[in-house]
């Protein structure tokens, strides 16, 4: 993991985005990097790189609008925030907005290397399977996923679901009937091994039902104290 693979490093201090991309070139990667959001996206278009390392804070605009820009645009790169600003909000906002990970100012440089290989593995497994590989559609009652189109159908209404939502339900559904915990949760869809972001998981809970509750009877049920089930 990690040969001649691309970092987009984002970072408007410069002896940051150098260390950073120092220590990504002594672990194998290939790094590009920017100091502002126009540069950013420039920088994302052109090369597109395998991962973002992306800095809240930016001079020109912050990278939450920078990610949301590359969302609209149908790029599903995966992103890793950099941010001071350790408050659930904006957690929640960077990850809402389609962002993978994030980690807060001051950081060790080798815990930054490690998130970067765990969301590198996390985007290979959710990767479409080859068409020689297909899976098989996943059913319960009347709700469809399937994993190799990236279509969700419900009661025959096609759904759309953002990356996180679809990893999300396609984990309950493949646990269907199961009480699911929610470091399990945690852990199989975001690749967090601590509960400590339990409000970005009960987010899009939240998220899945406005979209799948209108169109029939409830299907995630919560267990109080323990997590989440899928089931009719």
């Amino acid at each position: 993991m990690g040969d001649r693979q691309l970092v987009l490093v984002v970072e408007d201090e410069a002896n940051i985005r150098d260390l950073i991309g120092t220590a990504l070139r002594f672990h194998g990667f290939v790094t590009a990097s920017a100091a502002t959001g126009a540069e950013a996206l420039r920088e994302a278009r052109t090369k597109r790189p395998d991962i973002i390392l992306l800095d809240v804070m930016l001079p020109d605009f912050d990278g939450f609008e920078v990610c949301r820009r590359l969302r609209d645009e149908g790029d599903d790169v995966p992103v890793i925030f950099l941010t001071a600003r350790d408050t659930p909000s904006d957690t929640v906002t960077g990850l809402t907005l389609g962002g993978d990970d994030y980690v807060t100012k001051p950081f060790s440089i080798d815990a930054l290397v490690a998130r970067v290989r765990a969301v590198l593995r996390r985007a290979a497994l959710a990767a479409p399977p080859p068409k020689e590989q297909e899976k098989e559609v996943l059913r319960v009652a009347d709700l469809e996923l399937d994993e190799s189109s990236w279509l969700v159908r419900r009661a025959g209404v096609e759904l759309e679901l953002s990356p996180t939502e679809f990893k999300l339900l396609a984990y309950l559904m493949r646990n269907a009937g199961q009480v699911l915990t929610r470091a399990q949760l945690l852990e199989n869809v975001w690749g967090w091994t601590h509960q400590a972001n339990a409000q970005v998981l009960e987010t899009y809970i939240s998220y899945l039902r406005r979209k799948l509750d209108p169109l029939g009877p409830p299907l995630i049920h919560t267990r109080r104290g323990i997590g989440y089930t899928l089931r009719p």
